[in-house]
């Protein structure tokens, strides 16, 4: 058992408010996250506040649209660093949390890719966090094993058979409130990719595989800029070459889709890809759009990656990357096998081909898988349609798209099964986060805190538009069926819903009225709030 540092040691400012591991978080590991904090703290902040500046315009009745001020790097004539040998090839790459069997099966998956994620699909627990961080260390030295309650054995593979492993840090919005530097919470984001890089980046240099990073959740170029001197920062006090930490962005909000060509000019000298982050996506459209009643999206089943303005946005991406030489990586298919329904599972497939044929066709250089069962399916559409390592020959210059693109609201409905589901899922997915659990199989889906945002984001905006709206000039929202959409409405499905779970096996089932009620708060607040995750966090361990 590893030695651990008492409870609420401080050394040179630095304060734990949890038993630390001293195996994880020697006096060398604590120095080197203190002067990330020192560093790069007051940036951080200026640039959350900056979103919240941005966010008010939005709620006033702004758009928002392409910078003027970037105009000369947009129509500039310059290119990426070329890609590393390990990610020219990245056509199916599979996602999920990092607990010791996870790393194991998707290191072993047969995937190009696996990328660690300590973000939405991960319950950050300090446990859940130290345990994540200590399974990757050894994934990477190649001693990770596992023994489950049955007895099974995991191991891993022989290296070359490995997935390259890519590692996706929380995002720049959350704390790490375990750790605190001079009484102020350490970045969650510095303090995911900080400890991993200084455990593991010389083992990965020398194997030539990184220290590879999936960025979450940015708005801008600024918060690009931050992650450009954070990691540089890194490089330097790890001995690495410059450009030896390589990245890929997500872009999985909306104010980051009119700033893709600046993303990868300020991090152009480390950047692989842009990662189209549809259900991240489709939340922050919700939140930009939240005060404008004629942006309400239809329920989520109806807003798939076919409605034009994510069709617009996927193929500005890949017309962008290809342009400046990087990966256009496609989005997740959330689909689990279907066990004990032939047909079903049949259909689930057939949508998960569509999909997937539908971006290869587009031009995307790889795409992304939650569960090993669809490894094969992506990856035999993409070695049929796709016979070189990627696309990026194909450079999409029939596309042209413009502001409205991007934020045009989709035509759809509201069904009642539609919002029923919305409250179910919030309702489940928090209830097993509260409880440690971030990834949750709901009706044959894999959930995570990006799917759980939609649904709880469009029933603060159905609601509180439907309100409104009959309160001001008395034509509210509905569903399909005439019902209205109203605190009624919300309270009946809320009610109804323990006796609806009642006898089933759920992650977290005996935290699900913690959970009602968490919804049913933050539903209600006249705000809505930036992430579930803010609140949540503050009750877990």
């Amino acid at each position: 058992m590893s030695a651990v540092l008492k409870e609420q040691t401080a050394a040179g400012g630095i304060v734990f408010t949890a038993q630390a591991p001293e195996d994880l978080l020697d006096p060398s590991a604590q120095a080197f996250l203190a002067d990330l904090h020192r560093c790069y703290e007051p940036r951080r902040r200026r640039c959350l506040a900056a979103r919240r500046e941005r966010q008010a315009r939005f709620d006033a009745g702004a758009l928002p649209d392409f910078r003027d001020d970037t105009r000369a790097i947009r129509e500039g004539d310059w290119r990426v660093a070329g890609l590393p040998s390990a990610l020219r090839d990245r056509r199916v790459e599979i996602t999920g949390p990092v607990d010791p069997k996870m790393v194991i099966n998707a290191l072993n998956s047969g995937a190009s890719c696996y990328m660690a994620d300590f973000e939405d699909s991960t319950a950050p627990t300090w446990n859940a966090l130290l345990t994540g961080q200590r399974a990757l260390r050894e994934a990477v030295a190649g001693t990770l094993s596992f023994t489950g309650d049955t007895g099974k054995r995991y191991a891993l593979r022989p290296y070359p058979e490995q997935a390259v492993l890519l590692v996706r840090p929380r995002g720049w919005h959350l704390d790490e409130k375990h750790l605190l530097v001079d009484g102020e919470r350490l970045s969650a984001a510095l303090f995911d990719a900080g400890l991993f890089a200084f455990h593991n980046a010389d083992a990965l240099a020398a194997k030539d595989r990184g220290p590879y990073f999936y960025l979450p959740k940015l708005e801008s170029m600024e918060e690009a800029q931050l992650w450009q001197d954070a990691l540089s920062h890194i490089e330097a006090m790890l001995g690495l070459a410059h450009g030896q930490i390589r990245v890929t962005v997500l872009i999985e909000t909306l104010p980051a889709a009119f700033e893709m060509d600046e993303i990868l000019y300020v991090l152009r000298d480390r950047i692989a890809g842009l990662n189209c982050g549809r259900w991240d996506y489709i939340f922050s459209y919700i939140k930009t759009f939240r005060r404008h009643r004629n942006r309400v999206l239809p329920e989520r089943g109806q807003v798939t990656m076919t409605q034009p303005f994510l069709k617009a946005y996927s193929e500005l991406l890949i017309q962008t990357c290809h342009r400046r030489g990087a990966h256009a990586m496609g989005g997740m298919a959330a689909q689990i096998p279907i066990a004990g329904d032939e047909d079903a599972n049949a259909r689930a497939l057939a949508r998960v081909r569509a999909d997937k044929l539908r971006e290869v066709a587009a031009g995307h250089d790889g795409t992304w898988v939650a569960h090993p069962a669809l490894i094969p399916v992506a990856k035999q559409i993409f070695d049929e349609r796709m016979p070189t390592p990627h696309q990026q020959h194909e450079r999409r210059d029939d596309v042209l798209v413009i502001r409205d693109d991007l934020v045009q609201a989709p035509p759809g409905t509201i069904t009642r099964a539609g919002f029923e589901g919305n409250v179910e899922v919030c309702v489940r997915y928090l209830a097993a986060w509260l409880d440690g659990n971030g990834c949750v199989p709901i009706h044959w889906l894999m959930e995570d805190a990006a799917t759980a945002e939609i649904a709880r984001a469009q029933l603060w905006q159905w609601l509180h538009h439907g309100d409104r709206a009959r309160g001001e000039r008395g034509d509210g929202l509905f569903l399909d069926d005439g019902t209205a959409i109203d605190w009624v409405l919300f309270e009946a499905v809320l009610l109804g819903l323990p006796s609806r779970l009642a006898g089933q096996a759920l992650p977290g089932a005996a935290r699900v009225r913690e959970a009602i009620a968490l919804l049913e708060e933050l539903t209600r607040r006249d705000e809505l709030e930036d992430f579930l995750t803010l609140p949540a966090y503050e009750r877990i361990a």
